[in-house]
């Protein structure tokens, strides 16, 4: 995941210096629906497969287990594919009130979405097997190395880069890392599940993925408000300087990304088994892994902040200032660790669900009120803010109703 999040800071550098402020502020801009819109179509089947298939297991539900294992697949496919088509539709209809410069890249944002929800799909069955480097390499080594040997690619023949060209080479990656994705977890899957009928539960796997949607859904709102708002009210090149702080800063919470991709299946494990006393102590492991590590990456960073953000040009290093209100909300953040995948687990994702959306409802307001006046210093005090408020309702809730004690100092009264 180390190794992932240093190949995607340095896929933006390089394309930052190769596409210039304007296009790659449109590039930014597209790729933040990508990202929202993908990770939401899944109905939440992605995260929902780390305690569906645990519950197979232990349970010994092995035609459940092979239904979900293949039909899942299929339904995210269905319907993100669906769904693409309706957005590109709506794209069509909406092409009056948008710039020329950004219909193309959104077209193509739209032949992206498909492959990047089947991607999380398998990178969600593949860590619930424990196969953790089928899951995480797909999509974060191979597609951001792909990305890069594209772009340089189509420079090298004389194209030039813009946000249509680099969206497409963006699009043929996630499409290139999906499939080989799929024909490797398809082989892994026939050596460790025994060959047998299939049963579909439709129902009972929305039941469970919807409210973990609901939950992913409002947190996914409130991570890329700030860039959507932003590109509402400032130009395409101020953007590119915001994301690129928000990249920057990104690293840091890359481990609080890796912790949850590796925990969440647990819970749901332990708690399955009724092993109280390992699932407390598994997550105050898990809050310790992912908060002091945090602080540290976030000092180096800020340290050494205006040297990284003058790799992506000279312009950008205008955005250092605004890299210290924005790790505050991170920072706070980590102080608890991955206990909304700890809530999705074990049945309170409708109380995880109720916070994310009253962050998230914080942070647009703050961004219409601070962007128009304070652009990007603004939207990083609107998201800091919000997480900071995000953060005590998590502990809050989880202290009442689960009896335990997230934070990664102090002692439980």
């Amino acid at each position: 995941r180390v190794l992932s999040a240093g190949l995607a800071y340095l896929s933006q550098i390089l394309l930052a210096r190769w596409m210039g402020g304007s296009d790659y502020g449109i590039y930014v801009y597209v790729w933040t629906w990508v990202l929202l819109l993908g990770s939401m179509l899944d109905f939440g089947i992605a995260s929902s497969a780390q305690k569906i298939i645990p519950d197979y297991r232990t349970s010994g539900q092995h035609a459940l287990l092979r239904g979900f294992l293949s039909g899942g697949r299929w339904l995210t496919l269905a319907t993100s594919g669906i769904a693409a088509l309706l957005l590109a539709g709506l794209i069509a209809l909406l092409s009056p009130w948008i710039e020329e410069s950004e219909r193309l890249p959104l077209y193509i944002g739209c032949l992206t979405l498909p492959a990047f929800v089947v991607a999380n799909t398998q990178d969600g069955i593949a860590r619930s097997h424990d196969w953790m480097t089928l899951g995480l390499m797909p999509q974060f080594i191979i597609r951001q190395g792909l990305i890069i040997g594209f772009t340089a690619g189509a420079l090298v023949l004389g194209f030039q880069l813009g946000a249509s060209a680099a969206m497409a080479a963006s699009a043929a990656a996630v499409w290139i890392a999906m499939l080989g994705q799929m024909l490797v977890l398809n082989r892994r899957l026939e050596r460790h599940v025994e060959v047998g009928p299939k049963q579909y539960d439709l129902r009972g796997w929305l039941a469970v993925s919807l409210p973990i949607l609901l939950v992913e859904s409002f947190y996914l709102l409130l991570s890329y408000t700030d860039v959507l708002v932003l590109q509402q009210f400032r130009s395409s090149e101020e953007v590119g300087v915001y994301f690129a702080v928000v990249k920057t800063l990104a690293l840091v919470s890359f481990i609080h990304y890796a912790m949850s991709a590796t925990t969440a299946h647990r819970f749901a494990e332990y708690h399955a088994l009724g092993d109280k006393a390992r699932l407390s102590a598994y997550v105050a492991h898990a809050i310790q892994w992912t908060f002091w590590p945090s602080l540290a990456a976030t000092l180096v960073l800020l340290a050494l902040g205006k040297p990284l953000l003058w790799l992506f040009g000279a312009q950008f290093t205008a955005g250092y200032d605004i890299m210290f209100i924005a790790a505050i909300g991170l920072v706070v953040r980590a102080a608890i660790g991955p206990v909304e995948r700890l809530l999705n687990m074990l049945g309170q994702q409708h109380a995880c669900a109720s916070a994310y959306a009253a962050a998230f409802v914080m942070n647009l307001v703050l961004c219409i009120v601070l962007v128009p006046r304070f652009g990007g210093h603004g939207a990083a005090a609107a998201t800091s803010l919000s997480l900071v408020f995000e953060t005590v309702l998590l502990f809050r809730i989880v202290k009442r109703r689960l009896g335990l004690h997230v934070l990664a100092f102090g002692k439980a009264s």
